[in-house]
Formats: C-alpha cells, sequence, structure tokens
C-alpha cells in the first residue's frame, strides 16, 4: 500500500488508488468535473490539477496519476491555485449566463466550484459558441450550449446502463455530446446522466422549470416501485411530492435509480382516492365514512374473510389487515395478486440470498425466467459488474436484451432437469456460483431450481448462490406476515367478504363476495369495488418495507393524504370498532410492537435472517417460458398508470409513438 504525503499530512491508500483518492483520504478537497468514483476515469476537465514531486514542475491531473511511495503532493500552491483558476476561465469562455432559469441552480457543481476556485472575470473577448439543443426522449432535457464536455453522460450510458446510445461528435472546439441519430435513449436508468451531469446541459425535463431546491422539504424514504428497496428522498412543496431523488446506499442502490422511481412522483396527485365510495345501484356514489363502514358492516360473512395485499403495500398495512381477518374468524390472506403459487415453507427458499451487492462477486450466473432488466434494474447492474470481473452468464427464457452478454440455453423448463455439460464444468470451477429464479419460472420451476443446489454448488460456507427475484416491494414483507395462501388467490375467490389492501392487478371477475377496496388510486381495484376507502400513498405515510433480499427498511411520511384519505391502519382500526372487534392497538408505534411481537425480524432495519432449510419439492419442471411477468416496465402499479411521464415513457420507449413537442 503506497504511502505519501499531501500536504504534509502522512497517508496510506490501497493499491491502484489515485493521488485524488489519497487528497480526499487527507481531508483535502479536490474539484473535479470529469471525474466520478463509479466510472472509469477520462481525465478531460483538468480541473483537479495539483502538484507533485519528484515530477515535472508542472501541474498534473490528480484523477488519472496513479499514487505511489515517497510521493508528496501540494493542493494549494500557487502554481496548483494560477492553474484551477485557468482551467475554470476555459470552461466558462462559452457557458451562457443562464443560472436564474437553470434548473441545476442551487445543486450546480460548475456554480460551486467556480465561486471557489474562479478568478473574478474574464479574459475572454471573442464571440461565444452555441450548440443546438439535442433530444434524449421524455426523461431528460438538453441545453447543450451549457455542456463542458465532462462525457460523463457517456460513460455512465457505457458501463453502468449497458446502452450505448450517447457519445461526442466533432473534434476540438466543435465537440458535442448527443444521443443516436438524436433519438430518445431507451435505457430505463437514463434520469442517473442528469444527477452526473456537473453543469445544467442535462436536466430533467418533468421537473423544469418546477421550483427551486431550497424552496423544497426533505424525506427520506424507500421507493415502491419495485423490490429492490431503493433509498430515495423525496422532495416536496406544500403537499405535493414533486420529484424523487436516489440516496446512497451501497448495499441495495448505490448512487443509482430508474427513471420509474424518479418520475413516477406526478402520477401522486393524478387520480387519487379523496372520500369514500359505496356502490348503489350498479355505481360507485360517494358517501361517509360512517355510510361506507355501516355497508360493511352489514355483510354476513360468517367468518369467510379474506384479504388481499397489493403490490405497494407496507408491512403495517399488512399486519392491521391480518389482525381484522383473524378478529372476524378468518384466516385467508394472499399478496400474489397475478396467480402465482410456490411453496413458502421455507423463507430462505424464495430469498435472494446472495443479497444485491453480493451479485458483484458471482463467477459463474444461470438465470431463470427473469428479465432482470425490466424486473430488477438495479440488480442487473450488478450482473453488468460481475461480468466485468469475468464471470459468465447464461439464460433459460425467450432472448431478451438484458444489457451484457449471455448464452441462451433455451426457454424450456425441461432445461433445468438437464443442463448442457459446459454449464455444470462452468458451475464446477467457479468460487461464487449464482441462481436467479424469476416470475416466469417460479411457479413450474422452484422444485427443480432447488434440486439444482448441490450439482451446480450453490451453497459454501461463506456463500449462499439461490436467489429469487420478487417484483412487488411487499412481497417479502407480505411473505413474513403469511400472505401466501396455498393454492394462492384462487383458493380466495369464494370469500364472502374481501378486504384488497391496494389490490390492483387481481381477476376481479373471479371474486363474487363482498369487495372492499383499500387504495390511493381510482385504478383497476376501485372500479371492482362495493366499497372504496381512500388510503394514504408510500410518500404518506410511515412505513416498512422489506425487499427482495430480506433487507428491513422504514421509509417516513413527506406529505399529508389528500381529502378524507387515511393511513390504512387507522382506517381497519376504525372499522373493527364498527365490526364488534377492535384492534389492540390506537397508535402507530403499537402496532409497530405486536407486528414485532408476532414477527420479531420486522423489528431492527437491516438484513433478516433466514434459514437456509429448503423444502424437499416433487415434480419435474416442465413447460415453455412463453413471457416475462412484466409487459410494460413504466406502467406496472396504480402510481405509475397515473403518471403523465410514465405514460410518455411508456408509449415512446416501448411502443414506438411519435410524440410532438412545440418549438420554445
Amino acid at each position: 500500500m503506497p504511502k505519501l504525503k499531501v500536504d504534509g499530512i502522512e497517508v496510506e491508500v490501497p493499491q491502484g488508488a489515485t493521488v485524488l483518492q489519497a487528497c480526499e483520504a487527507a481531508g483535502k478537497e479536490i474539484p473535479r468535473f470529469c471525474y466520478h468514483e463509479r466510472l472509469s476515469i477520462a481525465g478531460n476537465c483538468r480541473m483537479c490539477l495539483v502538484e507533485v514531486k519528484p515530477g515535472p514542475p508542472k501541474p498534473q491531473a490528480s484523477c488519472a496519476l496513479p499514487a505511489a511511495d515517497n510521493q508528496e503532493v501540494f493542493t494549494t500552491t500557487p502554481m496548483v491555485k494560477n492553474a484551477r483558476e485557468g482551467i475554470m476561465e476555459f470552461l466558462l469562455i462559452n457557458h451562457p449566463l443562464d443560472c436564474p432559469i437553470c434548473d441545476q441552480g442551487g445543486e450546480c457543481d460548475l456554480q460551486d466550484q467556480s465561486v471557489a476556485y474562479g478568478r473574478g472575470g474574464s479574459r475572454y473577448a471573442e464571440n461565444k459558441r452555441a450548440v443546438t439543443e439535442k433530444y434524449m426522449g421524455p426523461i431528460v432535457k438538453t441545453i447543450m450550449t451549457r455542456c463542458i464536455q465532462c462525457t460523463r453522460c457517456i460513460r455512465f450510458a457505457e458501463e453502468v446502463a449497458g446502452v450505448e446510445e450517447i457519445g461526442a461528435i466533432y473534434r476540438g472546439e466543435d465537440m458535442q455530446i448527443t444521443s443516436y441519430l438524436e433519438r430518445a435513449v431507451s435505457s430505463e436508468l437514463s434520469g442517473n446522466v442528469v444527477d452526473l451531469c456537473p453543469v445544467g446541459a442535462l436536466t430533467s425535463k418533468p421537473y423544469a422549470f418546477e421550483a427551486r431546491p431550497w424552496e423544497q422539504r426533505r424525506t427520506p424514504t424507500i421507493d415502491v416501485q419495485d423490490a429492490v428497496g431503493t433509498n430515495v428522498t423525496l422532495y416536496s412543496r406544500g403537499r405535493q411530492v414533486l420529484r424523487s431523488l436516489p440516496r446512497i446506499n451501497e448495499d441495495v442502490n448505490e448512487e443509482w435509480a430508474t427513471d420509474k422511481t424518479r418520475h413516477h412522483v406526478d402520477g401522486l396527485v393524478r387520480r387519487r382516492l379523496d372520500r369514500p365510495f359505496v356502490r348503489r345501484a350498479g355505481k360507485l356514489v360517494p358517501a361517509t365514512w360512517d355510510e361506507a363502514f355501516a355497508a360493511i358492516a352489514a355483510v354476513e360473512h360468517g367468518g369467510s374473510v379474506a384479504a388481499v395485499a397489493g403490490d405497494l403495500a407496507d408491512c403495517e398495512t399488512m399486519f392491521a389487515g391480518h389482525a381484522l381477518v383473524t378478529a372476524l374468524g378468518g384466516s385467508r390472506l394472499e399478496g400474489r395478486q397475478t396467480g402465482m403459487d410456490y411453496d413458502t415453507s421455507s423463507l430462505a427458499a424464495v430469498n435472494f440470498n446472495t443479497t444485491i451487492a453480493g451479485v458483484e462477486k458471482a463467477d459463474a450466473i444461470l438465470l431463470v425466467g427473469t428479465n432482470l432488466r425490466w424486473e430488477a434494474p438495479l440488480v442487473n447492474t450488478r450482473v453488468r459488474k460481475a461480468i466485468k470481473k469475468g464471470a459468465r452468464v447464461f439464460a433459460i427464457g425467450p432472448e431478451t436484451d438484458l444489457t451484457y452478454k449471455v448464452e441462451w440455453l433455451g426457454a424450456d423448463l425441461a432445461l433445468l432437469g438437464d443442463l448442457p455439460r459446459h454449464v455444470h464444468d462452468a458451475f464446477a470451477g467457479a468460487d461464487k456460483p449464482m441462481l436467479v429464479l424469476g416470475g416466469a419460472a417460479l411457479k413450474g420451476g422452484h422444485a427443480a431450481a432447488l434440486r439444482l443446489v448441490e450439482p451446480l454448488g450453490l451453497i459454501k460456507p461463506d456463500w449462499n448462490g439461490f436467489n429469487v427475484v420478487h417484483m412487488a416491494a411487499s412481497r417479502m414483507g407480505g411473505l413474513m406476515l403469511g400472505y401466501a395462501q396455498p393454492g394462492g388467490i384462487a383458493a380466495l375467490a369464494d370469500a364472502k367478504l374481501t378486504f384488497f389492501l391496494g389490490a390492483d392487478e387481481v381477476d376481479f371477475s373471479r371474486f363474487a363476495g363482498f369487495k372492499v377496496y383499500l387504495g390511493h388510486h381510482g385504478d383497476r381495484g376501485a372500479a371492482a369495488a362495493d366499497v372504496v376507502l381512500p388510503t394514504a400513498a408510500y410518500s404518506e405515510k410511515s412505513g416498512t418495507w422489506v425487499n427482495l433480499e430480506g433487507r428491513v427498511q422504514r421509509g417516513e411520511r413527506a406529505v399529508f393524504p389528500p381529502g378524507d384519505a387515511r393511513e390504512d391502519w387507522s382506517i381497519l382500526r376504525a372499522l373493527s370498532a364498527v365490526l364488534g372487534q377492535p384492534l389492540p392497538f390506537d397508535s402507530l408505534p403499537g402496532l409497530r410492537e405486536a407486528m414485532f411481537a408476532a414477527v420479531p425480524a420486522l423489528r431492527n432495519p437491516g438484513l433478516a435472517a433466514f434459514e437456509w432449510n429448503p423444502p424437499v419439492l416433487d415434480g419435474a419442471a416442465a413447460g415453455v417460458i412463453a413471457g416475462y411477468p412484466i409487459a410494460d416496465f413504466y406502467l406496472t402499479n396504480a402510481i405509475a398508470r397515473s403518471s403523465p411521464t410514465m405514460q410518455q415513457c411508456s408509449a415512446e420507449l416501448l411502443h414506438g409513438d411519435m410524440l410532438a413537442e412545440a418549438a420554445e
């Protein structure tokens, strides 16, 4: 490990570290525009110049200079100061004075560093150049005259997203960043280039001219658009969430977020349920809470009561629903809305045991019935990192573009019982083998996949390579709370009273009994219900979610729900009193204590410990995987379907619709 001095401070850094990293280890701030910790080194902005001895008597780019023993680095000498001021002067010669109207204002690296390292004036007297705007799709707005050619967006698209659709054309002063043929960028991670852009060249198109960062309140919470559990910060003003940005969590999402995570938020204020409804004469009509509760109390159910949890439900809601169903004499609970039915006697057998961060260590990967790019995009980026380290990837299922090289073995599930010899050989020589079972194969291939654990050597003393990919934020929490009925959701169809806890993906025609829908959007569930009770969206309540790897995480309330909508658990508590079976909690802390007593693993945030005791299941896998569960990445739930931005992404990026834009 190299030892060197930075401004007289001795530091020791790992082999291969750069001088810039050594300076940061010494507590020195080094300005930069092109350098980013998660991207390859470009060394083209030159803002990170430092003086290094021994070496040539000139400033050197610290981001591209390897740290070495006995180096002396100086970050505050007159040479460095003059060099940085000169670089800043060059970067600003063509930059427009757009700060008053730029959406990057207040969060702009160029603003901050020009104040800290810039001169008071410019010696540039020639005409400034201008660059025409480029089209990059519904998510990214471009003002390319502001671009300083740091190439972060290009490197992200190639290295992380795996979609080589952003690049540079021309040379020198005429260089321009653009998308391929100025078409929309097709990556589901394209919004991350807005965070990466150190100037205002790439900004968020849906957020344009909406608000300034200092006007908004920031609330840490958990994203519910998929089962990854992306850590996000919701930015709100008044009673509206204006944007969702990722928080750094190395174990989950690093610092990335999908476009759906970022831009579904405009759906939080559209098509909202803000009052109870009761079906009368075949039509839903507005009602008071008392009238809605009375309609439910009038149902003669005789203990035939069930509950279905939706994909976005938090653990508190599901626990309260479980408690109410039990109090009314029922026991049937289900969270797998679309008819999935698999053994849940061992939670480890339906968990992502490798962990999301652990995927990077895998050296042989078998994907079975999963389109990771849509089902868990931020797990897919980890697979890309594993491939860069030498991992081989095999897949069973219909061929699709996962953004990396895959050897497709076919779409027949029978392959699980007869894998080709070279696949067995690859796994035999692997130190960290991994199998990923997706929703398209979980119902018919779970047993066969479990039988591969020993032949493929998936379990080692410090490694569990058996993984199941869930797509719903509520799924693992629901399984921990008992929302898995033998026979799946079909076993609930004859219930006389069914509570749908935000469940919108159900085939409601199969339910002949009385249907009570608790939800926040006027979507499929509300249209089919006999009584609609308006609830809070995930952004409007504090809740607990468990992601696909069994990680318990808590989110906080950012804004209050609209109109008469209330938090789900409080509605169920009030309803229980009307039904004569009051639940034993009157507050959120009281509910959580009862929930922790029932499921201790939910008490402490972090990875829940599931004992590896897989069931012995009979039956050979058979059948051909015709397609993957997610047909439209951008419209997977009620909030996304209510979002104009997600509707536009779906129409343009998936269905090829040409959307006209007005000239500005």
